[in-house]
């Protein structure tokens, strides 16, 4: 890796909802991966030098979370039910009663339900998990996903839920109608894949709750958290237009040929914003996922390319996969072998942990050798 020292996520839910019996899973191997440098580090933004030229940079860099448990804004917050929230519905929004949060399954694409119910102080009360949630705390709990994020209905009904949590972006559909069949009560949150969706998330889940101030709470440390880490990325990123990293997410499953572009509205484009890079796809006119073509990727020729832990290992690691897609060879990312990768279950993850995800990738983007 080279370059000298310098001082200074709505839509997904949509979109992601359409590929989930395509995708094999997001939160699989990889967590632990590293490339020619970890990212992980407690030394402050404001105190790392950014390289000179982040465009120039080479090699593939892992960013890790300094602290990857979730701390609670309130231990065990006292709960007010029944609870009467608005279930955003395939069918439209509709009324729904909270009476029971004793036996919770929370299930997203992203994890993100999870990670804020963790967030809340309420983690006690969930049994069961999706693929994406890997953190400390829940990545033991029971799966009731598998393979392309299926809902397992016998998994899940084992667990004898009191209430499910879920956004709609995985399914099958007729599973959930099996859960209210069955007595199951089921609200479906509106999870917009954003920075400041992670902060709306807090609010609307603890209404589930029957906690709203808590949720306030959550609500208002997360938007100061992200606000603040904002601020000091700013500091990292270069001011001159010509001299911002063009960055692009690229969704990889090597091993069912599955690679997709993240473009405007996936939730990608609001962390390259973040990071005060160029988000490419967006400039290209890209909404939500489309698949990677020869002449997509050469067009939008990114500086850098951010993928998943998991998925770059399954297309063989870098050299592999540019020998095996030659397109991406040709931009300049894959002249610099510049792949910036994280893990699975935490990259697009907004939630509590969202402000420590943009830190992390910050230093894996401008002081990738001085991060650790």
């Amino acid at each position: 890796m080279t370059g000298s020292p310098r001082r200074r996520p709505r839509a997904l839910v949509a979109a992601a909802a359409a590929l989930t019996l395509t995708l094999t899973a997001c939160a699989g191997g990889g967590a632990d991966a590293h490339g020619d440098g970890g990212a992980g580090s407690t030394t402050p933004l404001s105190e790392l030098e950014a390289v000179d030229s982040p465009r120039t940079v080479t090699g593939q860099t892992t960013a890790e979370l300094a602290d990857a448990e979730i701390d609670p804004v309130e231990e065990g917050p006292t709960q007010t039910l029944p609870a009467t929230v608005t279930s955003h519905d395939q069918g439209g929004a509709k009324k729904v009663t909270v009476k029971d949060t004793d036996r919770v399954v929370a299930m997203d694409l992203s994890g993100s339900l999870a990670a804020t119910i963790y967030g809340l102080g309420l983690g006690d009360s969930l049994v069961g998990r999706d693929q994406s949630t890997t953190f400390p705390g829940a990545k033991d709990l029971p799966l009731v996903t598998s393979g392309g994020h299926s809902v397992n209905a016998e998994a899940l009904l084992t667990l004898e839920p009191t209430l499910v949590i879920t956004d709609g972006s995985i399914g099958p559909r007729d599973v959930v109608e099996q859960l209210r069949d069955a007595g199951v009560t089921v609200v479906f949150v509106e999870n917009e894949a954003s920075l400041d969706g992670a902060a709306q998330l807090a609010e609307d889940v603890a209404a589930v709750y029957g906690v709203p101030e808590t949720g306030e709470k959550l609500k208002q440390q997360i938007a100061d958290e992200i606000t603040a880490t904002k601020k000091e990325v700013a500091e990292l990123a270069p001011d001159a237009k010509g001299d911002k990293v063009r960055m692009i997410f690229l969704y990889i499953r090597g091993n069912s040929g599955v690679y997709y572009l993240f473009g405007d509205e996936s939730g990608a484009d609001d962390l390259i914003d973040g990071l005060g890079g160029i988000d490419v796809a967006s400039e290209q006119g890209w909404k939500g996922q489309r698949p990677m073509t020869d002449e997509a990727i050469t067009s939008a020729n990114p500086d850098l390319i951010f993928v998943m832990t998991g998925g770059l290992e399954s297309a063989g690691g870098v050299d592999q996969l540019l020998q095996d897609k030659p397109a991406l060879a040709l931009t300049t990312a894959g002249k610099n072998k510049r792949f910036v990768d994280m893990a699975d279950g935490d990259i697009l993850s907004f939630g509590p942990r969202s402000a420590a995800v943009l830190e992390a990738l910050a230093r894996a983007v401008y002081a990738p050798e001085g991060s650790g």
